[in-house]
């Protein structure tokens, strides 16, 4: 016990000792400073504003990197959400994921105001939005085998749901291809009918409005068609 209290007492010592020298260490610097100030102030003021220019040249630096640092992260975020995945990926959804992918695509693409509404009792629509050009669309979604054909009756229930919205604009989304009959029920109605070589196209990069001018391309002949229901075999 007397031990400890010795060797309690001794750093106590040392701590006041170095504190003394601390002190009066301070005190002869400063001493010295204003004894020297008439000579050495302009050095003096030369340091602190090199410090000070130093400081704020590496907090900008630091702020730089952060914000950069940020919107990588961001814009590779909105990546993985919206665009740059495989056909293969859009493919391993559900039902609800391909919808809110595709409301992603919309929103990727500045429509305002979107709204996956798909669900019992959607009235025929998947989802809601407005176009940046103002114009307010309809959306269905349909995540098929590519194998599948969309029908005729698919896209006159999506011609239901135009209606019943008051909708500008109608566009149907597929991950397969649509019938013969269902393409030209599309063209006849002016329904954007984005099958999936259109949907790789929006996917990648291609502005939704832009699908508008290839609508009812893409598909190919019998040939093609044979050839792709062999492909997905």
């Amino acid at each position: 016990m007397a031990a400890r209290k010795k060797r309690r007492s001794a750093s106590r010592k040392r701590r006041e000792a170095r504190l003394k020298v601390g002190v009066w260490s301070g005190v002869a610097a400063l001493a010295l400073l204003l004894a020297f100030w008439s000579t050495i102030w302009p050095y003096v003021v030369g340091v602190l504003i090199f410090g000070a220019v130093g400081g704020g040249g590496w907090w900008l630096w630091k702020t730089d990197r952060l914000v950069r640092g940020n919107d990588r992260r961001w814009r590779h975020a909105e990546a993985v959400k919206a665009g740059h995945r495989t056909l293969a990926e859009v493919d391993a959804m559900d039902g609800t994921q391909f919808e809110a992918f595709v409301a992603d695509l919309c929103q990727r693409d500045g429509c305002t105001d979107v709204r996956r509404v798909g669900g019992t009792g959607d009235n025929g629509a998947d989802v809601r939005a407005r176009l940046p050009d103002g114009r307010t669309m309809v959306i269905q979604c349909k995540r098929y085998n590519p194998k599948r054909k969309i029908s005729n009756g698919e896209v006159r229930n999506l011609l239901g749901s135009q209606m019943h919205f008051k909708a500008e604009v109608a566009v149907f989304v597929t991950t397969a291809y649509f019938s013969g009959p269902a393409e030209s029920c599309a063209l006849q109605n002016d329904v954007v009918a984005v099958h999936r070589d259109h949907l790789g196209l929006w996917n990648n990069g291609a502005a939704l409005l832009s699908l508008q001018a290839v609508n009812g391309a893409g598909q190919g002949d019998r040939r093609h068609r044979a050839l792709r229901r062999a492909t997905y075999e």
